[in-house]
């Protein structure tokens, strides 16, 4: 068998996925949803809202908010996948934060509990998700000798503070806001190809979910999967998790040191 060094002999570029792969968003995002609904409690409004409101707000625990920042994460998948490029209405991950916060709210019997700007503050969380341990060292060690580059479904805007925020050393950064068109649309992988001015085969994709590995395979890019913990879809005792581990050019299990490790393997 092949070691990593001669599999990624041609690559130039390592491209990545930033939500869950690069950066923690679920730490982060519960732990503002807790502080959001601490800091209105103690607020002089709080005891003018309706008596149901405040109950509801008071009966959430940590747990809660923790569900409710997942189901937050999951609509942001349902989105994407519901996304036609040419057929459906451009809309940025930004501008989906905010109106998927506002439904939940809504769900969770909540409306009404923010005013309209600190709902927006609230959404904007997202901008400054903490990186894992791993990934500032290792982006930086990475760069050395790869141009690393996201390549995520998150606006511009969006990447560009989580890069600054998170110290995360990416070179560059490729959305899919710059192709009208969400992950793992083929025109994401291959127009980020094209933007590097590489063939696919010198581009390596770096994820922690293998749906998106399997998508940028098929186009011919080079994959490096990252686990991070509760971030994979697909169960282990699945057929094409099990496949996954005959394909998928460099693996690397939760128990090593995630992009550190990536750099070892890679002659760094």
């Amino acid at each position: 068998m092949s070691s990593p060094t001669d599999r990624f002999r041609d690559v130039k570029a390592l491209t990545f996925d930033v939500f869950g792969t690069a950066v923690d968003w679920r730490t982060t995002v519960t732990e503002a949803l807790v502080h959001a609904a601490e800091h209105i409690q103690k607020a002089d409004e709080f005891s003018s809202l309706p008596e149901d409101l405040q109950t509801n707000l008071k009966s959430l625990t940590r747990d809660s908010w923790g569900t409710f920042a997942q189901e937050w994460r999951n609509s942001y998948g349902s989105f994407i996948i519901s996304f036609v490029p040419g057929e459906t209405p451009w809309k940025d991950i930004d501008a989906h934060h905010r109106d998927s916060l506002l439904e939940l709210l809504e769900k969770w019997h909540l409306s009404g509990i923010y005013s309209p700007d600190e709902v927006e503050r609230l959404s904007k969380i997202w901008h400054f998700l903490a990186p894992w341990p791993d990934s500032s060292e290792g982006l930086h060690t990475l760069g050395k000798r790869f141009v690393v580059a996201t390549l995520s479904n998150g606006n511009q805007s969006l990447l560009a503070d989580l890069n600054e925020f998170g110290n995360l050393g990416f070179q560059r950064l490729i959305s899919a806001e710059d192709f009208r068109a969400y992950k793992p649309n083929p025109a994401t992988y291959l127009g980020a190809c094209r933007g590097l001015g590489l063939e696919p085969r010198e581009v390596a994709m770096v994820a922690a979910h293998l749906g998106d590995l399997a998508a940028a395979r098929s186009h011919g890019l080079k994959t490096i999967y990252v686990e991070r913990s509760r971030e994979e879809d697909w169960g282990r005792d699945e057929e094409r998790y099990r496949e996954a581990k005959e394909w998928v050019d460099l693996w690397i299990s939760q128990e090593e040191a995630g992009f550190i490790e990536v750099a070892r393997r890679l002659g760094l």
